[in-house]
């Protein structure tokens, strides 16, 4: 068994949709970056190919590369997948959380959870996706960006 930890971060911004684990989620403000900047599907990259000594998701899918300029997050994820698959591990489990004050996330996990096990080739049950609140603290508290925390257990294939 192998385990693996991500961590990723976006400011929350105008003009852009906000992505978390797969999904739209309607909301006045959307997640910066090179691609469509899903923090939660980024965490689950970064935790996957740590848990198998891969490096990590700059290192696959750099944010200078024009090819991954507004890429679906989802397709970062079934590459991280395959790259798994190709080196003799499957996913176990993914336990995550995201970290925003707003939008309340919480009627999308299950929606997550699906899109997350589809693209995995696992169950829900393997998936879990949590989410809290800082309490108005910290950049997350203040509605500048939202951050996400998984972790990955992988098998032998």
């Amino acid at each position: 068994m192998r385990i693996g930890l991500g961590y990723d971060v976006h400011q929350l911004v105008p003009d852009r949709k906000l992505w978390l684990g797969g999904i739209e989620i309607p909301h006045t403000l959307g997640l910066l970056g090179h691609s469509d900047a899903d923090v939660l599907l980024h965490a689950i990259c970064d935790a996957l190919l740590g848990a198998a000594a891969l490096g990590d998701i700059g290192k696959h899918f750099p944010d200078n590369d024009p090819k991954y300029k507004n890429i679906d997050s989802k397709l970062l994820l079934r590459r991280c997948n395959e790259l798994l698959l190709e080196n003799g591990y499957r996913v176990g489990n993914i336990d995550s959380i995201i970290v925003a004050q707003k939008p309340k996330v919480g009627p999308y996990i299950p929606q997550m959870r699906e899109c997350i096990a589809s693209i995995l080739g696992i169950e829900p049950g393997q998936v879990s996706v949590k989410a809290t609140t800082t309490e108005h603290l910290g950049f997350e508290g203040r509605e500048e960006g939202i951050s996400a925390h998984a972790i990955a257990l992988l098998l032998p294939t």
